[in-house]
């Protein structure tokens, strides 16, 4: 049974070790004992066909399974021709360079939730949604799982009950689950065993143990306020939730093989070194 733990970019050690290239990044990952990278394409997909398959490759080597985080803009429920298109074309762009990378999933984030009903936003971001799901079924993508994330901030489209409507639409969406998000989300209320068990429950229910089994997953320490995600934090940090330990429980007992990316503030690689001993400790202890 193999859990993945990885970074989403480059820790700031990374660079300060004078590492420049990504390429070197798998050989880094592989030395510290990490199985995972979520390469960042949240400016625009601006990785090259040649730089992008030498990544994969080597990534393939060390047994590193590669994930891709889609361009931020991207905006489901947007009403504007413009942003549509552009909308459209950061999906084929995220998934044509998500194949020659070897990665098998693609993380977006859903867009704006704000400015009226958020029945009737969603709405309209599932009829879009839909035909964008209708393009990349032409261009022949389909088997690339696209992983809309659950968001922090309530002004934006993705609480977990959305993201799950937007993964009913077909079997190539499977969610993005950030425990951090839900956390800031919901007032700080997800955290402990009850609240992640929950989850995994209604995941399940919706989406089938297949999902559930091999879950994406953001996780890290982030600050909230009222309006929800303000910053993320590190492990180093104190008074920033939510907990991982109760979460490494629920994947030991329930056998789960997700993916667990670490999103720390320039500690990524780092904090995920550190959920992977938390696993490991409850794994060796059952």
């Amino acid at each position: 049974m193999t859990v993945y733990f990885g970074p989403a970019g480059a820790s700031a050690s990374f660079y300060a070790e004078g590492h420049k290239s990504s390429l070197e990044m798998p050989e880094w990952l592989s030395k510290r004992g990490l199985n995972a990278f979520e390469y960042q394409c949240g400016r625009g997909v601006n990785i090259g066909e040649e730089l992008a398959g030498n990544l994969g490759q080597l990534a393939d080597a060390r047994g590193i399974k590669m994930s891709i985080h889609a361009p931020y803009c991207i905006n489901l429920s947007t009403q504007d021709p413009e942003i549509k298109v552009r909308t459209k074309g950061h999906f084929l762009k995220s998934l044509k360079i998500a194949r020659v990378m070897g990665a098998r999933i693609v993380v977006f984030h859903p867009g704006a939730g704000r400015g009226g009903d958020r029945r009737d936003i969603l709405k309209r971001a599932k009829t879009f949604f839909k035909d964008i799901l209708r393009e990349i079924e032409a261009e022949g993508l389909s088997d690339i799982l696209l992983a809309p994330e659950t968001m922090g901030k309530k002004n934006q489209l993705g609480s977990l009950e959305e993201v799950l409507e937007l993964c009913e639409m077909g079997s190539q969406i499977v969610p993005a689950v950030d425990f951090g998000h839900l956390h800031a989300l919901s007032g700080g209320k997800c955290s402990g065993k009850p609240a992640y068990a929950a989850i995994l429950d209604q995941i399940e229910k919706r989406l089938g143990k297949e999902v559930v089994k091999y879950l994406h997953i953001h996780f890290s320490p982030v600050e909230y306020t009222g309006a929800g995600e303000k910053k993320h934090w590190t492990t180093l940090e104190t008074g920033f939730g939510p907990d991982f330990a109760p979460l490494a429980e629920l994947i030991v007992e329930r056998e789960l093989q997700p993916t667990i990316i670490c999103e720390s503030n320039k500690r990524q690689a780092e904090d995920a070194a550190i959920y992977r001993d938390i696993y490991e400790k409850i794994k060796r202890a059952v």
